[in-house]
C-alpha cells in the first residue's frame, strides 16, 4: 500500500525527454541516500499520535464545503473517501454544480487521476499531478504512514514557527529516481507537526499545469479542530490553499473508519 511502481518513473522519463542511461550510470556510481533517523522518528510519533493502535484501511468523511475559484464561489456538501494511500475521491454537491476529484490505480498499478466538472464529463489528470498524496485530506493515510517503505526518503528540516506556533518540519519524497531533480521536485511533500502534540498542522506540495511539469504551483493543506473518532485523531477542519488563495474550506461533520470500501468506490 502506498508504494511507487517503477513503471511510473519510466513513464515520466519518457514524457519529459529524459534518458535512462545517465540515470543508470548515476545510480551505479552514487550510493542512494537514506532517510534521516530524526525525521523518521518524528513521522512515526506523529502517526502514532494520529491512530494509536488502530489499523486504518479506509475512511469516509462527510461535511460542508466552500469552494472558491477566482470569482466563482460554490457552497454545499462534500464526501471524501480514501482506501489505503493510493485511492481517494472528493465529491462536492455545490450551489454552482457537482464536482469530483478522483485518484485511483490503472490496470498496471500506476497512480492516475481525473476530475469531473458540472457537465459531468471526465478529464484525466496529468501524471505529474498524481505523484503526491492521494488522501491529502486525511493525515493518517499520507506519507506519515510510509516510514518503513523504502521507496520514500524522509529528511528533517528543523523546528520552525508556522502561523505563530512552534512546529517540527519534515520532508518526504520518492527515493526511486532520487538522482533526478525532476522526480524529486514532483514528489516532494513538506509536513509540519505541532511541536507539542506532533499532530500534523499542515501538508504542502506543488501542483503543476497539465502541460508543464517544471512550473510549480504551491499547495498548502491546513489541518485543525482534531477530534477523536474510534480512537483515531481526525482533523474536522481542512483548508486547501492553492497558489496563496483559499480554494477549499471543508468542515467535517461525520467520519467512518474501516467500512469495507473497495476499489469500485473510486471508479468514475
Amino acid at each position: 500500500m502506498g508504494s511507487f511502481p517503477l513503471c511510473k518513473i519510466f513513464v515520466l522519463v519518457i514524457c519529459f525527454g529524459l534518458t535512462l542511461v545517465p540515470a543508470a550510470k548515476s545510480q551505479t556510481s552514487t550510493r542512494a541516500p537514506t532517510s534521516d533517523p530524526q525525521a523518521v522518528a518524528l513521522a512515526n510519533q506523529s502517526f502514532s499520535a494520529l491512530v494509536g493502535a488502530t489499523t486504518i484501511n479506509d475512511v469516509t468523511l462527510t461535511g460542508t464545503v466552500v469552494r472558491t475559484a477566482s470569482s466563482d464561489e460554490g457552497t454545499g456538501t462534500v464526501t471524501l473517501k480514501a482506501l489505503g494511500t493510493s485511492q481517494a475521491r472528493l465529491d462536492m454537491n455545490l450551489s454552482d454544480g457537482q464536482r469530483s476529484e478522483i485518484r485511483n490505480l490503472s490496470s498496471t498499478g500506476s497512480a492516475q487521476g481525473l476530475w469531473v466538472g458540472p457537465d459531468r464529463s471526465a478529464h484525466s489528470a496529468a501524471i505529474h499531478n498524481t505523484l503526491t498524496d492521494a488522501a491529502w485530506f486525511f493525515p493518517a493515510l499520507t506519507v506519515l504512514s510510509q516510514t518503513s517503505n523504502s521507496t520514500y526518503l524522509f529528511t528533517y528540516v528543523g523546528q520552525e514557527t508556522r502561523n505563530g506556533a512552534a512546529v517540527q518540519h519534515i520532508r518526504a519524497a520518492q527515493n526511486v529516481g532520487y538522482s533526478d531533480p525532476l522526480i524529486q521536485g514532483l514528489t516532494n511533500e513538506d509536513i509540519y507537526l505541532d511541536a507539542s502534540s506532533l499532530l500534523p498542522v499542515a501538508l504542502t506540495y506543488n501542483a503543476h499545469p497539465d502541460n508543464n511539469a517544471l512550473s510549480n504551483i504551491p499547495v498548502e493543506v491546513e489541518f485543525s479542530n482534531y477530534q477523536a473518532v474510534s480512537g483515531v485523531k481526525i482533523p474536522f477542519r481542512v483548508q486547501q490553499v492553492f497558489n496563496g488563495t483559499l480554494f477549499l474550506d471543508i468542515t467535517i461533520q461525520s467520519a467512518a473508519l474501516n467500512t469495507g470500501l473497495t476499489s469500485a468506490a473510486f471508479a468514475q
